[in-house]
């Protein structure tokens, strides 16, 4: 059949991922750093891609096409969201770490470093919708390269709060659907996104953005850009 649908110009498309979180439907996705369509009757035609996209690269055409098929649609997004994405792993088993044991002594001459991760798994696709330690939680919610970039990362950012991390370039999820259900089932007090300078990461941003919408609660947020030199821009 003939419809309007979404049409991604690779070339214009700068991978920023944004495209990606927008899609209720999970139609596009993030391969090798470009948008994709991944297939044609995943997409509405409605368009929330189009204004989110920051270079234009997504306009509409009317070609032959499936028919968007709404229950296709909805396996996908169960299946994305379900936990075969920890493949039964003992390593994504949620655990917990009471950091204030390992506080060391007020009259020690040096202070060593010492990981402030308080729980685990922190990966965004992989973290449970509710959890002991989301009660009344500090969120941090950043880019996976973050802590590579600054050198402080735990200290600064980590100490005190409950660390979520994800990429929206190679991990072609929506974020926003779960981290809303994440604000809306848990005491969640504020939100700290640390994002990298590059574009891609805008894609994290924007996911907190419309979670924080979504959720319908009033949660005091900030956002904190890294260079890619591991400097604080903003």
């Amino acid at each position: 059949m003939k419809r309007t649908i979404i049409h991604i110009d690779e070339e214009k498309c700068n991978g920023c991922g944004a495209c990606a979180a927008a899609c209720h439907e999970g139609a596009t996705s993030m391969v090798d750093g470009k948008a994709k369509l991944l297939r044609d009757d995943y997409c509405d035609g409605l368009g929330n891609c189009l204004p989110v996209c920051p270079t234009g690269a997504i306009t509409f055409e009317e070609r032959e096409a499936a028919a968007y098929d709404e229950a296709a649609v909805q396996a996908h997004m169960a299946f994305a969201a379900a936990p075969q994405h920890t493949g039964g792993c003992p390593g994504s088993r949620m655990r917990q770490f009471d950091r204030r044991a390992e506080a060391p002594a007020a009259a020690a001459p040096v202070q060593e470093e010492t990981s402030q991760l308080r729980q685990w798994p922190v990966q965004i696709k992989l973290v449970p919708l509710r959890a002991p330690y989301f009660d009344g939680a500090k969120l941090l919610v950043a880019a996976d390269c973050a802590a590579y970039a600054y050198a402080s990362f735990h200290r600064d950012f980590i100490r005190g709060r409950i660390t979520l991390v994800g990429c929206p370039k190679l991990d072609g999820v929506d974020y926003s659907e779960k981290l809303t259900e994440i604000l809306k089932q848990n005491d969640i007090q504020s939100v700290t996104v640390v994002r990298m300078e590059v574009p891609c990461c805008g894609g994290l941003e924007l996911a907190v953005k419309n979670a924080l919408q979504a959720s319908g609660k009033m949660i005091p947020w900030q956002v904190v850009t890294l260079s890619v030199d591991g400097k604080i821009l903003d």
